[in-house]
């Protein structure tokens, strides 16, 4: 697929915010608008956002505006729209994680298919890409029962794969897991969110794996 002239909607947390990076033009949303010649890169990327709706108010309100309540208010065109999230599920959700019979928002399985589906039903012409969490600190241990982010990660694929919607395994590809004391330290300092030259990988990634759809 040619990139050039493209609106690409880019749907996330913290990381798709650029947190982590020096400045706005050096998250990864922005490289590919730059790189690609994009029409529009519209980020709706807002720090410690979840997919699924919570049980609970969160001390930021902010972190309560889940990816299921705000993707209708995302601009109705677009060529392209890019979903990235699950890490803040894992980090500090609430939601119960549900089955994969749930269509409602309120457990993650159910987040899952409300704002896939909902996507689909909101840009039908679009390519609707998904994306898997990074590694990050901690992301094998099981917090209060709940899954590993792995067990996130194969969540998110499960449903992707339900309505037929490519999958960018960031967890299995990025190459930048912090689990290397080495790319750590260049690429991901505070184990969770990726640095200037992170996102310049994850820019790539992401390209490539378009430009192949």
């Amino acid at each position: 697929m040619k990139l050039e002239n493209k609106v690409i909607n880019f749907l996330g947390d913290s990381i798709t915010e650029g947190h982590g990076t020096s400045a706005p033009d050096k998250k990864f949303s922005e490289l590919i608008r730059k790189k690609c010649k994009l029409a529009a890169a519209n980020n709706y990327g807002i720090g410690g956002t979840r997919i699924a709706k919570q049980t609970g108010k969160s001390d930021n309100p902010r972190h309560d505006l889940d990816f299921c309540g705000r993707f209708d208010g995302m601009a109705p065109c677009a060529d392209i729209v890019f979903v990235f999230g699950g890490t803040n599920d894992f980090g500090h959700g609430d939601a119960p994680i549900g089955t994969f019979e749930d269509r409602t928002p309120d457990t993650f399985y159910g987040g899952l298919h409300y704002l896939m589906q909902g996507l689909i039903e909101k840009y039908p012409e679009a390519v609707i890409v998904i994306a898997t969490p990074l590694h990050r600190g901690g992301d094998m241990i099981s917090r209060n029962g709940r899954p590993t982010l792995l067990g996130f990660r194969n969540m998110i694929m499960e449903v992707a794969e339900f309505y037929s919607l490519p999958v960018l395994d960031l967890w299995s590809m990025s190459g930048l897991s912090v689990n290397s004391p080495v790319i750590r330290e260049k690429y991901v300092p505070d184990s969770l969110h990726p640095n200037d030259a992170g996102h310049v990988i994850l820019a790539d990634r992401i390209i490539g794996f378009l430009e192949a759809l």
